[in-house]
């Protein structure tokens, strides 16, 4: 690590903590040839790879504007929003992986977003899982259904 001072080459590692919940770590570093001190601060890149095979960086906001665009007109609020993209980050970044497939990070989004709101859930699924029938919508209904039936049958034991 060069420090921001000398510009040296050679530093030592002081103290190391996590921050931001983990998703970063800070470091206090001490400088070989000045001696004086500085921190810095590391974080894991999350990559997203997509179909074309193109590599981008993950982004909560892309996601909430991906999620936007399926509750519209749905009384959801933008904390909601926010906090869906909190959770898909958190499951995206549990893998352990610094790379995954744009497919994943679909799949996060869909539990997250059929908890939120079933109709915006719905949308979002029909354009990610590619719907082309009446009969994709009737399947993703009775999903839906089955999955409200077996939280009612869960939550009474």
């Amino acid at each position: 690590m060069r420090c921001p001072f000398c510009r040296g080459e050679d530093s030592r590692v002081v103290d190391s903590r996590e921050v931001e919940e983990g998703q970063a770590i800070r470091r206090r570093r001490s400088c070989s040839g000045c001696g004086r001190r500085f921190t810095t601060i590391e974080e894991l890149v999350l990559s997203v790879v997509k179909r074309s095979g193109v590599t981008e960086p993950f982004s909560r906001e892309k996601v909430v504007r991906g999620v936007r665009r399926a509750c519209q007109g749905r009384p959801v609020e933008d904390d909601d929003l926010q906090q869906l993209a909190h959770q898909v980050e958190e499951a995206v970044r549990s893998t352990g992986t610094a790379e995954l497939p744009s497919h994943e990070v679909g799949l996060a989004i869909l539990g997250p977003l059929r908890e939120l709101d079933e109709v915006a859930y719905l949308r979002f699924a029909s354009v990610y899982q590619a719907f082309s029938s009446v009969e994709d919508f009737e399947k993703g209904i009775a999903d839906l259904r089955a999955a409200r039936s077996g939280d009612a049958a869960g939550a009474g034991e």
